[in-house]
């Protein structure tokens, strides 16, 4: 495992951990808005329209993040438009890299002290994104670091297209080991429930699959948006007409079990939750991924393996069974790996595509909240206490 720098913090800005200020959503950023948006602003700044697509193409084609570098600009224009359109938004306080440079992830203080994390995985063929669309998350999954934490706020739309842009660049960089150069795919399945956040997710997709200077470009099939299943959004997002991947994660093919591992599976049932994402599927031809975490003598019994079968049957669906990176001091751990081979064998007698996720990260916390679950516990160990704040 390498392990990279960790990010000091000047002394006149204390650790943001311990001083947590209440949540507040950041201030406007150029990625809040679409291309009209970012011309009205430019000119409400007296600056040319076409500075808008200026900052645009710096920022979007060439994942430029400090306006310091884009050094076509007039320097009064460079400070203008940095007070009312560059802000900065995330703050690195933890990049740590393993699987020899394929897997980078970084922990990100913002604006008011909320902590999120993203992830950075590369392959031989593409390149992955995984970002967070909420500080925390209020699905209270126990198994779930995040889940863990509670919920803090949701992110912005810039927060959320910044970590992208970040990760971009630093693939664009040549730093991620053995793949090509370009970030190809964003998967919504850092920290927070993403239908949680709805408008400012379906924002960012937007604005990440929109051609540049507008947005970064990236095709709608390569984006996946996953949810624990709130149905009404997924019904919403059914009429999006959007063309992007959704995960469900079930983790529990009966209703007892769910309740408990899921508990927004006390408002919508399995049979429901099914049904949203079978019709998504149905509308968009896209395939949904089934997101199944294979937890130790809890979820991973033979007949639970038969009756996610006969659920998906037939169905536009497609099984991704994750092994279980352990949190510290979690009762929950990862199945056997003959027990995940028997899950597997029976999935695939019924009918079902099934694959087992690559278990990237574990020697940096891959899981998401991971790294921010251990932030907060090192600055309440120094006696700090996190206040419990109400979502924005």
């Amino acid at each position: 495992m390498t392990i990279l720098p960790v990010i000091p913090i000047s002394p006149d800005q204390p650790d943001a951990v311990t001083t947590r200020r209440r949540p507040s959503m950041p201030p406007r950023h150029l990625a809040d808005l679409d291309l009209a948006g970012r011309r009205s602003a430019v000119t409400g700044l007296g600056e040319p329209a076409f500075r808008a697509k200026q900052i645009s193409t710096h920022y979007f084609g060439r994942l430029v993040r400090d306006a310091a570098e884009m050094t076509d600009l007039p320097a009064a224009t460079r400070d203008r438009l940095t007070a009312d359109l560059l802000p900065t938004l995330l703050t690195p306080l933890r990049e740590q890299a393993c699987d020899e440079g394929a897997t980078r992830k970084t922990l990100w203080r913002l604006h008011d002290g909320a902590l999120v994390e993203s992830v950075l995985m590369g392959y031989p063929d593409r390149v992955t994104a995984c970002v967070s669309s909420q500080a925390g998350c209020g699905m209270a999954c126990p198994f779930c670091a995040t889940g863990q934490q509670g919920l803090t706020r949701n992110l912005s739309v810039a927060e959320i297209v910044d970590q992208v842009v970040y990760l971009a660049g630093v693939a664009a960089s040549g730093a991620v080991t053995g793949s090509p150069p370009r970030l190809s795919r964003v998967v919504f399945m850092g920290m927070g429930e993403p239908l949680a956040n709805y408008p400012r997710v379906i924002e960012a997709v937007r604005r990440l699959t929109s051609p540049a200077p507008e947005g970064l470009g990236l095709s709608q099939r390569h984006i996946t948006v996953s949810t624990v299943g709130l149905v009404p959004a997924m019904r919403r997002l059914i009429a999006e007409q959007l063309s992007v991947t959704l995960a469900l994660s079930l983790h529990a093919p009966d209703d007892d079990l769910r309740d408990e591992l899921v508990p927004v599976n006390q408002r919508w049932k399995v049979a429901e939750v099914l049904d949203a994402a079978f019709d998504y599927a149905a509308q968009t031809g896209r395939r949904v991924s089934i997101e199944y975490a294979l937890i130790r003598d809890v979820n991973d019994q033979p007949w639970r393996a038969d009756l996610l079968g006969r659920l998906l049957s037939g169905k536009l669906a497609h099984v991704n069974l994750i092994p279980l990176n352990p949190t510290p001091g979690s009762k929950w751990d990862a199945s056997p790996k003959p027990v995940e081979r028997e899950f597997v064998r029976r999935l695939r007698e019924a009918g079902v595509s099934t694959t087992v996720r690559d278990t990237r990260g574990r020697e940096i916390d891959g899981a998401c909240g991971q790294l921010a679950a251990g932030e907060l516990t090192h600055a309440s160990a120094g006696g700090a206490a996190a206040d419990a704040e109400v979502a924005q």
